[in-house]
């Protein structure tokens, strides 16, 4: 069964991101150091989720039951990404379909007791829907209105013969007298009387009708009440025996039950969404986890989603667990050098951008992962070639970004490199003068050319040399792209490239290329004073 995806199942090579901010943080507190832990829904995790609503759009299947979705883009132990995918509770009546993510252990544990009460709870279904559809409900209800349509009729007869009988008592006082005065009123009087009669027995006709059958009605609704009672007790059973056997699995090796983990109670079908069977699968199988989405997809009249949205981790079962699923995952780490309340200095490594690129293969940098654990904007005021170590140099503000990118400009900012050579350079220092142009038909090389380059200054001293490599230090005073591998490479430079550079030298074995940002020493923006920073050169 194939559960990682290679990306290519989603998106295209060359899909391009066109922002790195996170839309959304999955966070919780770390139960053991109360550290806030954090997984972003990166925009690249957004259009993976996008590719899977077209999947699931093209089947029938998915949109019979509304339900949330999930993935998870997870990083291999030999750093390559993949794609895991998830669904809520069960996918038309199983929980375990080709694909997609197993669902958290326990469940075979209480697989019998799950399938007793299934079916146990089924048949108290069944026997409810018989008890609210037995026929004396339906012969009630009919009854019940034709007796109060005669009823009703009765009483505007009634009414109209009192009107009537009003009059004729006005009429007698008027024309008749002693004994034919008496028995005309008794007449009417007897007529009232017989209509009072008429009533009672209708009202008792129709008691002893309805009442045998409201009896069979109300004993049929004690006994639904008692079944959803045992209904709801079965259900209860069942959750609790779940509870107690599902277990979690964070990154830092610790499984828990749900029952250990929620003490004072566990909403049901907690451990059935997406975010739990995603976490728990890649801390089981050694996956890092990079960046998460979930959405809903299909009907939605019961959860009052919306089918196609992105949706956070649910209050009620999700989030409580997210301190624990998340417990040993630790971010992609940045050496911070210096920060105040403007600015961020970090030691950048070899092999990290400095900014995420346009494609989605290469959006780890040193912002993207300074974005993440800072949740803000924050800018690069320069940046320094991937395989190139050393200080970056990043804003907090546009403000401290205009003011540092003009000294930048203006070249008042003192930067320090320092390099080994491939060879044994024969002058002990000086400087390099020529101007790099690049050419748009091979980028990103640089080239010197004479006519068309932009005026670029190195001043270089060596520092020591050894055997067939010479360790020097470069200052340079503009700064072009690839400025120092240019000069230290080109035969009207230093004619030495700097080791492991395979773009202007040779191919060797190296590990990085041996270039490091080792000083920075600039104006600070805002307040009064110099700030000289400094890195041990790493090689």
């Amino acid at each position: 069964m194939i559960l990682l995806h290679p990306l290519s199942d989603f998106i295209e090579s060359n899909f391009i991101i066109y922002s790195a901010q996170p839309n959304y943080y999955y966070e919780g507190k770390c139960p053991q150091t109360g550290e806030i832990l954090r997984l972003p829904r990166t925009p690249l995790a957004e259009a993976i989720a996008d590719s899977l609503m077209q999947q699931l759009e093209q089947n029938h299947l998915y949109s019979h039951e509304g339900k949330m979705y999930g993935i998870l883009l997870v990083e291999l132990p030999n750093g390559e990404q993949r794609v895991i995918k998830a669904f809520s509770g069960l996918l038309n009546g199983n929980s375990m379909v080709t694909g997609w993510v197993l669902p958290i252990p326990g469940r075979e544990e209480v697989a019998l007791l799950e399938t007793q009460i299934l079916a146990k709870l089924a048949a108290i279904k069944q026997e409810i829907i018989t008890l609210e559809q037995i026929p004396e409900r339906a012969e009630y209800k009919t009854l019940s209105v034709e007796y109060t349509q005669q009823l009703q009729t009765m009483s505007l007869h009634h009414d109209h013969s009192k009107q009537q009988r009003h009059k004729q008592r006005q009429e007698f006082y008027q024309t008749l007298t002693d004994k034919s005065l008496t028995t005309a009123l008794e007449k009417l009087e007897a007529e009232s009387r017989q209509q009072g009669i008429d009533r009672r027995n209708l009202k008792r006709h129709q008691n002893e009708i309805l009442q045998p059958l409201q009896q069979i009605i109300t004993s049929a609704d004690r006994k639904i009440t008692e079944l959803k009672q045992q209904r709801k007790q079965l259900s209860r059973q069942l959750q609790t025996e779940m509870h107690a056997a599902y277990s979690l699995t964070n990154f830092q090796g610790q499984s828990l039950s749900l029952q250990q983990l929620l003490p004072a109670g566990t909403p049901t079908g907690t451990g059935e969404c997406c975010a739990p069977k995603l976490l728990h699968y890649a801390a089981t199988h050694g996956l890092k986890p990079l960046a998460m989405a979930e959405f809903w997809w299909g009907n939605s009249s019961i959860e009052n989603k919306v089918s196609g949205e992105f949706y956070g981790a649910c209050l009620e079962r999700c989030q409580p667990l997210m301190g624990f699923l998340l417990s040993g995952l630790k971010p992609n780490q940045v050496e911070i050098i210096y920060e105040d309340e403007w600015l961020i200095a970090v030691n950048k490594s070899s092999g990290l951008l400095s900014v995420p690129g346009r494609y989605f293969h290469n959006q780890d940098s040193v912002i993207s992962r300074l974005r993440h654990l800072y949740n803000q904007e924050i800018i690069a005021v320069h940046r320094l070639d991937q395989d190139t170590s050393g200080i970056l140099l990043i804003a907090k503000d546009p403000i401290t970004h205009s003011q540092l990118s003009q000294q930048f400009q203006q070249r008042q900012i003192h930067k320090v490199y320092e390099a080994l050579l491939t060879g044994s350079l024969a002058i002990n220092e000086g400087e390099i003068n020529l101007p790099l142009w690049g050419n748009p038909d091979h980028r990103p090389y640089q080239e010197v050319d004479l006519s068309r380059g932009k005026p670029s200054l190195t001043h270089f001293r060596v520092m020591n040399r050894a055997g067939d490599y010479t360790r020097i230090e470069f200052v340079p005073l503009t700064g072009r792209t690839h400025q120092l591998r240019v000069h230290a490479a080109d035969t009207r430079g230093l004619g030495m490239a700097i080791l492991g550079d395979k773009l202007y030298g040779y191919h060797s074995d190296t590990d990085r290329l041996y270039l490091h940002a080792r000083e920075l020493r600039f104006q600070h923006p805002h307040v009064e004073k110099i700030l000289h920073l400094q890195v041990k050169t790493p090689f």
